[in-house]
């Protein structure tokens, strides 16, 4: 099967879910698949890792984004007698005017039920195109039995059986390392002596950091010793509201917001901490939880939406709406080290379900369903 495959998005969405997802995919159906070959719209540098003898790279210019997706595209894809073709970011730049079967990733649904936490162009964007996504594409990729539950919610007319989960994994620099090294570093980089409670995830009101705080803020005289929350993330709009929050509840020397940090650091920041939060009211699949569980690091997080999946019974599950809920799972987990232990290695255990060489593996799956499923269309309608 000849495959085509969107991968500007590797550069173009670098360190959120959809770069990372885009890049280990590729990475790793190029490790196992020996059959197929591919052809990768690419836009930008670091295409040499993937450039083999059964791949080529087609250069294209994000300055002239709407030429390539709407004409060049479609004439490369139809000229070299493409079998499918695959649009990782959510089936946007997708073009109906191809002849070849037409698969995308669609992470989540977010614009359609929580629109007031994205962006009004986004907003606009993906609400504009998705109808025209869906109705056009041949099937669907997504991250989780929720996100495609949520699908057939908002277009349950797309055929159930065209839709596959091919779950995310974390990145393999996510791993224990020497805790007290990774702590003293830490400790030395924000300046700060005390234990620290970690949050990692970015301040859309969705992820509900202010319940966080509001939690850590309840349990200050109930827990054995002092801990720092430190809140990872570049602080703008709603993080700038959530330090104005901080300093409402007199919380400024325990909270530690450290801006924007760089990838590499994260393991150090997983590892170093005794317990991770993830009160997230929305998630398509939810990576950070699980990139803590890899770092032998205790888990918090939300009893709804798709991270139960990720999480399973090997971490703490709370009411994100429910702050007590989850001040008594803080008070917990910090106050009990046999507890606290109990749950890291549950943690850890279950993280290695989750593996990018899987997910290319559930990929190649899928497309070879798309094809089968495309191929009996074809002989059926033939017959009539």
């Amino acid at each position: 099967m000849k495959i085509a495959l969107d991968a500007r998005g590797i550069n173009w969405y670098k360190g959120t879910g959809i770069g990372t997802y885009t890049y280990n995919l590729l990475k790793n159906l190029f490790i196992i698949d020996e059959i197929n070959n591919y052809d990768l719209f690419w836009s930008g540098d670091f295409f040499m890792e993937f450039k083999t003898n059964k791949s080529n790279i087609v250069m294209a210019s994000k300055r002239h984004q709407r030429f390539f997706e709407n004409h060049y595209f479609p004439n490369y894809i139809n000229s070299n007698k493409i079998n499918l073709y695959h649009i990782p970011q959510n089936g946007m730049g997708l073009c109906e005017d191809i002849n070849a079967l037409k698969v995308v990733t669609i992470h989540d649904l977010i614009p359609y039920v929580l629109p007031e936490t994205v962006g009004s162009g986004y907003l606009r964007s993906f609400l504009e195109n998705m109808p025209r996504i869906i109705d056009s594409c041949d099937g669907i990729l997504t991250v989780s039995e929720f996100s495609k539950n949520d699908i057939l919610r908002f277009f349950p007319n797309f055929p159930k059986e065209r839709i596959f989960v091919t779950p995310l994994a974390a990145n393999s620099n996510f791993k224990p390392l020497d805790k007290e090294l990774c702590l003293s570093s830490v400790q030395s980089r924000f300046n700060f002596s005390k234990p620290y409670i970690l949050y990692i995830g970015g301040f859309s009101s969705r992820k509900n950091v202010a319940g966080l705080i509001n939690a850590f803020a309840k349990i200050q005289k109930n827990i054995p010793k002092e801990y720092i929350l430190l809140i990872v993330g570049a602080l703008k709009d709603e993080g700038l509201r959530m330090k104005s929050l901080v300093s409402d509840l007199k919380l400024n020397e325990n909270v530690i917001f450290t801006d924007f940090i760089e990838d590499e650091y994260l393991p150090v920041l997983y590892n170093a901490a005794d317990v991770f939060v993830y009160p997230s009211i929305y998630e398509g699949f939810g990576l950070p939880p699980l990139e803590a569980m890899n770092c032998n690091t205790p888990v918090i997080s939300s009893n709804i939406s798709s991270i139960p999946e990720v999480i399973g019974d090997s971490g703490i599950l709370i009411n994100p709406f429910d702050i007590q809920e989850l001040s008594n799972a803080l008070e917990k987990i910090l106050a009990d080290s046999k507890y606290r232990e109990s749950i890291t290695a549950l943690g850890h255990n279950r993280s290695k379900l989750f593996d990018w060489k899987k997910t290319a593996q559930n990929t190649l799956v899928a497309y070879d369903t798309i094809l089968n499923l495309k191929s009996k269309d074809l002989l059926r309608t033939s017959t009539l």
